[in-house]
């Protein structure tokens, strides 16, 4: 499965600004992620999109494709699969790997790529990285790549237990006055029902699956796919960089893994 993978990093934050180049051990927060993609063995080119004029010239200097971001797609508002997408068609027809009559479209009539030569043409996959992820689980880049092949569905998550975040134990607050979100009285966390959440470790879709937002604009989800499967992580395993303790528990835990 010819797979590409797709570190996204926008310049601005809502939450914390510049967290994609925030220091952490004494390197900026996005070379963790370079550091996971480089040792995925199953992808074959990564790539990386950004409005940042700096985070680009990192992904330049570490060998990575980088794919300058248009403003239209470096707002809060711009959806994942759009981004994706403008990356893909950049690699595919800046670099030349689109080998088809008429382009990233023409994929949607099944004849994207029909003459490319072997290992050369247009990707099977994409493999999305958030570059503000520092900590991720070992392995679980390859391992949803395989699910992904292996199962034929159109994508992989990755998911960890929600813990003591779960919807039976929240709440809504109305001024001071507190209204279950589920109603019902369990109190002991083994009787709860095993609930999951995407941690933002890896997430990898087929090609034909990322298309599905052209039939499909405003469904944000769309490049899911129908079948959706997951890795299962656990709690503490990822650690997504948006706001200012996140950079001291991903600090604590590169620690541990550097001392074992």
């Amino acid at each position: 499965m010819n797979t590409l993978g797709i570190i996204i990093a926008r310049a601005g934050s809502v939450g914390l600004k510049s967290k994609h180049l925030r220091p952490l051990l004494g390197r900026p927060v996005i070379a963790y992620t370079f550091d996971h993609a480089r040792a995925a063995a199953r992808l074959d080119q990564i790539a990386v999109s950004s409005d940042s004029p700096e985070i680009l010239d990192l992904a330049r200097s570490q060998g990575f494709t980088p794919v300058p971001r248009p403003p239209e797609l470096a707002t809060g508002d711009a959806s994942v699969q759009a981004v994706l997408l403008h990356a893909l068609r950049y690699i595919e027809q800046e670099h030349g790997r689109d080998r088809s009559p008429s382009g990233l479209l023409h994929a949607q009539n099944g004849g994207f790529g029909e003459t490319a030569l072997p290992g050369h043409g247009p990707f099977d996959a994409i493999a999305l990285f958030y570059g503000n992820c520092p900590v991720r689980p070992p392995g679980v880049v390859d391992a949803a790549i395989a699910l992904l092949e292996t199962t034929g569905c159109d994508s992989v998550r990755s998911f960890a237990p929600t813990g003591k975040l779960h919807p039976n134990w929240m709440a809504r607050i109305k001024g001071d006055v507190v209204e279950p979100y589920l109603p019902g009285s369990i109190h002991r966390r083994q009787d709860l029902e095993p609930l999951f959440f995407h941690d933002g470790a890896i997430v990898v879709v087929t090609r034909a699956s990322l298309l599905r937002q052209l039939d499909h604009p405003q469904d944000p989800h769309a490049f899911f796919g129908i079948d959706r499967r997951a890795i299962p992580t656990q709690s503490g395993e990822t650690v997504e960089i948006d706001q200012e303790v996140d950079l001291f528990l991903a600090e604590a835990i590169l620690r541990a893994r550097m001392a074992v």
